[in-house]
């Protein structure tokens, strides 16, 4: 069996004055998950079943309840960051080193080479989407092609518009 879930009176009283005045959905689960097992009698399953939560969750509001006395509820920690990173963000700043270089001297880079080289560093499979959401991470985009040539001439373009030969009038036999 279980253990019995025990609060102190100064955090039965505290969710007891969230029960009665608050206006927010979380801050009055997160108060009756201790008001229910405190006041009610019930086991922290049961509160679960009667709050539409996990049980953990229960367990985590009632933790929380402890913690936050005497904060407001803005300061308590709330869940956050990146759970499922493959790399730490230098680390992945220092992967894609290599191939700054070569974005640098205009060459085009394609995500295949790099999809192959983070699967290496990490030394398993990873999906494609990982690759291009690791490059948006780092400010990296899909750049589209000029409207123009780097390399054209402008005066030859303008000239051949003055002087070359018009295709579109009917030429007379």
């Amino acid at each position: 069996m279980a253990r019995v879930a025990e609060f102190d009176k100064s955090v039965v009283d505290r969710a007891q004055n969230i029960v009665a005045c608050t206006r927010d959905a979380k801050e009055l689960r997160e108060a009756l998950s201790v008001v229910l097992v405190a006041v009610g009698g019930l086991s922290s399953e049961t509160a679960a079943k009667v709050l539409g939560m996990g049980i953990a969750t229960v367990g985590r509001h009632q933790r929380a309840m402890r913690r936050g006395q005497g904060e407001p509820p803005e300061v308590r920690l709330r869940w956050g960051g990146r759970r499922r990173q493959l790399l730490t963000i230098t680390d992945e700043q220092n992967f894609l080193l290599p191939w700054i270089a070569q974005a640098e001297k205009g060459g085009v880079l394609i995500v295949p080479p790099i999809h192959r080289a983070l699967e290496k560093r990490i030394g398993h499979k990873v999906a494609a989407p990982t690759v291009y959401r690791l490059l948006a991470r780092h400010g990296w985009r899909k750049v589209a092609p000029e409207p123009h040539h780097p390399k054209r001439n402008v005066e030859s373009q303008e000239a051949f518009k003055k002087n070359g030969r018009r295709f579109w009038r009917k030429v007379v036999r």
